[in-house]
């Protein structure tokens, strides 16, 4: 049975993945007292990697920001994965954005803003975190987005 926030993302149409495995040598998560870090995530859909594209390039800035915004699903996906509930998030603690961009692109902000607006209104103010935005010349399988977390859970 879904708990509270997992049945709100449900009648918003937002349907947590199963976690996909890692593609290398670590782990998608580690808790350590009452912090979970979660491992950076891609935007993995349900038919495999999405939003291939260098920002500045071949990718827009709303794309990028659908890229950001499933990144940010699949963290939560990692955080049920480690506690088996949604609603002991106690708070969203810190967010690491990566953009996948030209030398020229300046808007990485706004594209992180898509994990970021997405995890505010799934869980208000325990969605608010600080956060990085950091351009970088590639990612993973060439996707636009990468983006980790750090989660504060109840015991």
């Amino acid at each position: 049975m879904a708990g509270v926030v997992e049945a709100a993302l449900e009648a918003d149409g937002v349907v947590l993945p199963n976690p996909t495995a890692p593609q290398g040598s670590y782990v998608p998560f580690v808790q350590t007292g009452n912090l979970v870090y979660i491992a950076g995530q891609v935007p993995m859909g349900p038919n495999g990697v999405e939003f291939i594209g260098r920002c500045g390039a071949d990718m827009t800035i709303e794309n990028a920001q659908a890229a950001a915004k499933l990144c940010a699903i699949n963290i939560l996906a990692q955080v049920k994965a480690a506690t088996g509930d949604l609603d002991k998030i106690v708070r969203i603690v810190k967010v690491n954005g990566y953009v996948n961009s030209t030398a020229d692109f300046v808007d990485h902000p706004k594209v992180v803003n898509g994990a970021s607006d997405f995890l505010v209104k799934a869980l208000g103010d325990k969605g608010r975190h600080a956060r990085a935005a950091v351009g970088v010349a590639n990612l993973p399988f060439g996707v636009a987005v990468e983006v980790e977390a750090i989660v504060e859970v109840a015991s």
